[in-house]
Order: C-alpha cells, then structure tokens, then sequence
C-alpha cells in the first residue's frame, strides 16, 4: 500500500522543468509543466543509460500528453504513466502526485 510522502514546496519546481529527489529510498524525477498546480513523478532512471538523468530532461507535448526526452538517450517517457514511446518494454514506474497546502507529495 503506498503513502504520500511531502517531498518540497510547489514553488521549489519552476515551470517548464524537472528536479530530482530521494522519496521513500527511490529516486524519482519530480516535473511541473505548465504554471500550475499540475505534478507528475517517475523514476529519474533512464534505463537505456543506467543513469540518474531523467529529471533533466526536456518536457514535451507529442499526441496530446506530455512526454519527458532522456538528456542522454532522447527516448521518451510519458509523465502521465512512464510509458516509453520507442520501446514500450522499457517503461519506467511513475507514481501518484499532487500538490497539497502548497506541498508537492507522491506517494509510493
């Protein structure tokens, strides 16, 4: 059964990016798209590269959902679910989140 974890104010994410953090012994990619309240996480491991990097990666718009483009690989990831478009196979957890009392939480 997974918990909400407050992992940092909604205003420690800049629009338009992504951060890293260490929740619950997992490292997930934490990414705000858009001005709003609007947080999606996923595992910040690209599994083509065997590294720590998805966080950095560029959020895109591509058929209607939102897409993160691994810095190092360019494979893309949906935030919705960590689906990855090249190779479904290589799909990545994503996890619940929101933003509560100005909090982003996600629970795992």
């Amino acid at each position: 059964m997974s918990q909400w974890h407050s992992v940092c104010p909604l205003e420690s994410i800049q629009p338009a990016t992504g951060v890293c953090a260490l929740v619950a012994g997992e490292q997930v990619a934490l990414f705000r798209p858009r001005a709003d309240e609007a947080v999606f996480a996923l595992s910040n491991i690209d599994p083509f590269a065997q590294a720590s990097v998805l966080s950095r990666g560029l959020i895109a718009e591509h058929q209607q959902s939102l897409w993160v483009a691994s810095p190092l690989k360019k494979q893309r990831f949906r935030l919705s679910d960590g689906l990855c478009m090249e190779d479904e196979s290589s799909s990545i957890p994503a996890w619940p989140a929101r933003v509560r009392d100005g909090m982003v939480e996600v629970a795992i």
